[in-house]
Order: C-alpha cells, then structure tokens, then sequence
C-alpha cells in the first residue's frame, strides 16, 4: 500500500489506479467462500478543497483528529492546535462539554432540557459530521429521543426559532414547472435516501407548515445511525404547499408560503412534479413519505408504490411495528403463535397510523387461516375500531372508504349489546379483548373508566398499546395502565416511558413500539437487494423478524421489543429479511458489484456479511486533495 506520508502530490494516473483499488478491495469470509466489499466509510476519500474550506465542511472536518500528513497535504498546519487526538479523545471532551453546557444552553426558562441537549448536538453536526453521527451511535438510546420522537416535534414547533443553517432541500407550490432542474442544485450525485414532508401532520401536533422539515431530518439521522445509510448520500426534503395553521400564517416571521393548503389535483400535480425529478436524477434512490395527513397518505401510498421505491413509514412502518408487537403479546400469553388470529382487538383511531396497523394485521391472520379470501372475510371480525365519533358500523353515514372494511356489522353490534358510535370504555366493557391500540393522538384517551372495563379481559395477559406520538400524545402511561389494570399487563407505547417499579423486586416493562426498530432496516434491506419496489411481502418479513428477534425468556417477562441500544444489529437483521423476500419475490436486481446472481447464492449468514459490510460506520477517512 502507497504510504501517503511522503507524498504531497500525487499523479491523476496514480490517484485514479488508487481510488480504483480501494474501490474494490474485498474483506474476505472467515470460511474463505466469498468476498464482499469494503465497509463503507473506509476508503480514502479524494476532495477539492484544502485549508479552511476543509475545516468549514463538515462532512470532510475532522477537527483535532486530522494527522500530522493530513494537515500537511490539506494546508492544515498552523491552522488548528499542534496536539493530534483520537476520535475517542474528541467524544469525550465533547461529552464532558455536553453534561456541563446543557443548562447553560437553554434560551431561559422556556428553553425545555432536551432542546438544549438538540442544540448542542445541532452545532456538532453543523461542524463535524462523522464525530456527531460517532456519538450519536454510541450513545443511540441517550441521544435517538434527542434527534427524533419526542424532542423532534418541539423543535419543529419552534423551528423558526431555532433556524440556523439550510439542511436538505425544499420545493414548494411556487418552484412548479422548476423541479426538475432544481434537484440539480443538490451536490450529491448519488443520493440512497430521501425522506419528504408536506408538514401536514407532524406526529400528531398539527399542521406545521414548512417547519415540519425537522422531522425529515431527525429520520435520516435515525438512517444513519441505525441501517448505516452513507450521511453524504440523504436528502431531507419539505415540499411546502402552503398551511392551513392560522398562527403561521400570521407570522411575519414564518420561512413557508403563508397561503392555504392546495388541494385536489392541484395538490397531487406538486408531488407528481417532486416524484419525477427526484427519480430522473437518481433512478435508484428510495423515497420515504413522512407526516403527510390521512387525507393524502393512503392516496399517495397507492399512486406511486408500484412505479417507485418508495414507503410510507406512518402507514407501513407504524403498521409493521405495531404487527411485531401484538405477535409478541401472543408470545408472552404463553400461546402458540397461530393463535394470533383468535386475538380480540379495539382499535381506537382510524387515520392513516390506525388504518394501516389494521390492514397489516389482517393480512397477517389471514395468511395464518391459510391466505383465502374466506380467511380474510373471517379475520375481519376481529377488530372494533372507535373513532373521534365512537364505534364504527356500517350504519354510519359516509364511512372513510380506507375504514370502511372494519366497519362492525349491524347484527353483530347488535348481539354485543353495542350500536353506532359507541363510547370507547363501552366497546373494552362489552368486547373484552386480548388488546387495547391507540392510535388516537389523543392524550389520556384510555382513562379510568376505559383502564377499569379492560380488567375484565378474557386474555391472561391483556396488552396495552398507546402507541401515539409524541409523549404527550399518548393515550396513557405506563403507571396508570399498570395501577389500574395490573402487574400482569403487557405494555407497549409509541414514545419512550421509563418502567415501572412494581414493588417486591418485580419490574413493569415498559416497551418503546419504535418505527425505528423497522423504517432502517426496510430502507436498508431494499436498497442492498436492489429491488424494484417495496412490496407487502418485504414489509411483512420486517415485522416477522423484528417479532422473532426477542428470546422466549425475555418475551415471557413482558419484554416484546428489544432496547433501542442494540438498534444497529437489529437494522441487520431486518434488512437480511427484506432482501431474502425480495429474492424470493424476484424483485432483486443487487448492489453495485454483487449482481442478482450472486444475492441468489447467499445463504443467510452470507446476506447478514453483505449487510453488515455496506453500512456505513463514523470513522475518519483519509483524505487526499486532488486539484479540479
């Protein structure tokens, strides 16, 4: 290997013969069978830039950590401090900085704790990219409700506020006709990840207009972190419509199109316009819709999934993570799991989140009763779902089409002692069912009263899943599911709760149901397969391995999801998942060097190498300046 160390110039044909090799240097397998490609993020990387170009880029800034060589061959020298430290030195200054400034950060009084935690984190990322995704892995289960649910949602409130640097890209109803060359303004010419937003429905906190670009951001950090996806290869996208939030738009400080919302065609050609320009640029790039309202989501879902690899994580994502969960809930009642489709489930919510986890588990029974379409009718009477208008039966006028098939029959309300729009603690009184999901965002929706009738539960272990976002969203705590209905309750909630000390050495296990345990690893697992789509079949082999990833002892004591500190392996598995059904699928067509015939040859411990050894990891690259 050529010691850079006493080269400062370096021939183009050198460079090139150079970056050639990195390129395809392979880690070879323990057992010697195949070879796969360098891990990402090890390669010397070639830039343009040197002296304080180099240190004001955060994707190439490595702070103190550049070497003596580096800085020679970067023009660095003189430029930083003469001590040379490691990675590891940088975290832990940056941490001991971080416990002792996160008071002193706040804005006053009304600056909450965690947003200072952001703010600190923030200005890391906005000066050394690698270091802040380093500590962000480190320490994912301190940091992940830092950088996404619940701290996202009150800076997307307050994000005019807390603007600072232009991170990812927006389009609005003003740039129509415009898109296609504007994706050109973005420097990367190969982009893996896209999330995008309309703002319409931020976690259940409302239409939030143009501000609503933080939660793209957060979920490519969460990619990043969790499936290894390249950071220089996400793109977080707003595409402003306008807002129907009457607050922002009477701010005369506000950064979005202070108009109504379009609607209709109008609404649709925008995003029409965005799919296209994004797709002709990078043909290969995965598209994930986030926090558009129900009015759009299944809409939009359906327009575009067979035409473009694309998901929607509110409807499939949130719909997956709920499945893993009721099929954990199964597991710690002790029974087999084809006893799933027996389970009795209120669902309270039927927007696009609810909808989805519904259609998911439908599917799931009905496969289960052997995939016919009397399997299917059949499992349908398995579910009462209650809306903000009560209990939803065909009696109802003008029925949401997308809830329309859980709607209850008259007869069958009849015989249950329930009619149309029932009230919520009526429907757990009289159905008594195996569990109780919220999907409202609607806090405090399981109260008492509702808490109370769930005790008469037919199941040993009735489960309790206010799956809401963000905290204060949540239909209950885990104190008050566990005071009120009992110790032997499985609990799962959609924003992170501490557990519950029970008394008597017992502990009340409090499981995040985290789109992040599945959103990573389907994006990763689609992008390595290389398929053509993301299909029902690669969504459901996502939830399956995340139900299956706990062991028997822990599932037993309550515990249906695993900690988020093991998040990366757990990406792993799911995204090994993903790409196995797509092969089976035949909708695999590889990655990069590995063709679809070569996917086709990995036995599953050789998809698990392939996976682990194309995500991305934070250490510091070498860099080598190469003139334009």
């Amino acid at each position: 290997m050529v010691n850079f160390s006493h080269q400062t110039k370096i021939s183009a044909a050198l460079l090139k013969r150079l970056h050639s090799r990195w390129a395809n240097v392979a880690a070879v397998n323990v057992s010697g069978s195949r070879l796969f490609t360098t891990a990402e993020g090890h390669r010397p990387t070639l830039v343009h830039k040197r002296s304080l170009d180099i240190l004001h880029d955060p994707w190439f800034n490595k702070g103190t950590a550049f070497s003596m060589t580096e800085r020679d061959r970067l023009h660095l020298r003189g430029l930083l401090p003469p001590n040379v430290m490691t990675s590891e030195q940088q975290i832990e200054r940056f941490m001991m900085d971080l416990k002792r400034l996160q008071v002193s950060a706040r804005d006053g009084p009304s600056d909450p704790y965690s947003v200072a935690k952001w703010r600190i984190l923030n200005r890391l990322h906005d000066r050394n990219e690698t270091m802040y995704y380093k500590v962000l892995i480190d320490n994912i289960e301190e940091y992940a409700p830092i950088v996404y649910t619940p701290t996202v949602g009150h800076v997307c409130q307050n994000y005019g506020g807390l603007f600072r640097r232009p991170r990812g890209m927006f389009f609005s109803a003003a740039d129509r006709g415009e898109m296609m060359s504007m994706v050109y303004n973005w420097p990367a010419d190969q982009v893996d990840m896209i999330v995008v937003t309309d703002g319409s429905r931020i976690l259940g906190l409302g239409d939030l207009g143009v501000q609503g670009i933080g939660i793209a951001i957060g979920k490519l950090d969460l990619y990043v972190a969790a499936a290894g996806i390249n950071p220089q290869r996400v793109l977080p996208v707003m595409i402003d419509v306008g807002t129907n939030n009457e607050k922002l738009l009477q701010d005369p400080l506000y950064l979005g199109l202070q108009q109504h919302r379009l609607d209709g065609d109008e609404y649709i050609a925008v995003i029409d316009e965005f799919m296209e320009a994004v797709f002709t640029r990078w043909p290969h790039v995965i598209v994930q819709f986030e926090d558009f309202q129900s009015k759009w989501a299944f809409k939009l879902l359906q327009r575009y999934r067979n035409e473009y690899r694309m998901f929607n994580d509110d409807v499939q994502g949130t719909a997956g993570v709920a499945l893993a969960g009721l099929l954990g809930a199964v597991r710690a009642q002790g029974r087999p799991m084809i006893d799933f489709p027996k389970m009795k489930m209120v669902v309270a919510g039927a927007g696009s989140a609810g909808i989805g986890v519904l259609n998911s588990a439908r599917k799931t029974m009905a496969r289960m009763l052997g995939d016919t379409e009397v399997a299917f009718e059949s499992a349908r009477s398995q579910f009462w779902v209650v809306d903000a208008n009560g209990l939803i039966t065909e009696a109802r006028e003008n029925i949401d089409p997308d809830a329309l098939p859980f709607a209850r029959k008259a007869k069958e309300t009849e015989r249950q002692g329930l009619k149309e729009g029932a009230k919520l603690a009526e429907v757990v009184r009289q159905v008594k069912p195996d569990v109780l999901l919220g999907l409202s965002a609607v806090g405090g929706l399981f109260s008492k009263e509702v808490l109370e009738a769930l005790k008469d539960s037919t199941s040993t272990r009735p489960a309790i899943f206010p799956m809401s976002n963000p905290t204060r969203n949540a239909e209950c705590t885990p104190e008050e599911a566990f005071s009120i209905v009992g110790d032997h309750i499985i609990f799962g909630s959609g924003s992170p709760f501490s557990n519950v000390n029970l008394g008597n050495g017992h502990i009340g296990h409090c499981n995040q149901a985290n789109n992040m345990f599945l959103f990573p690893g389907i994006g990763l697992g689609t992008l390595l397969s290389g398929s053509k789509i993301v299909s029902d079949g690669m969504l459901q082999a996502a939830a399956e391995r995340l139900a299956a990833y706990m062991t028997e002892e822990e599932v037993l004591k309550g515990i249906i999801y695993p900690s988020i500190s093991r998040i990366r392996d757990i990406t792993k598995e799911v995204a090994a998942a993903v790409i196995k059904e797509a092969i089976e699928e035949d909708l695999a067509e590889g990655y990069r060097e590995t063709d679809v015939r070569e996917l086709q040859k990995f036995n599953k411990d050789e998809i698990k190498n392939f996976v682990t050894n194309n995500m991305w990891v934070p250490d510091y690259a070498k860099l080598v300046y190469k003139k334009d």
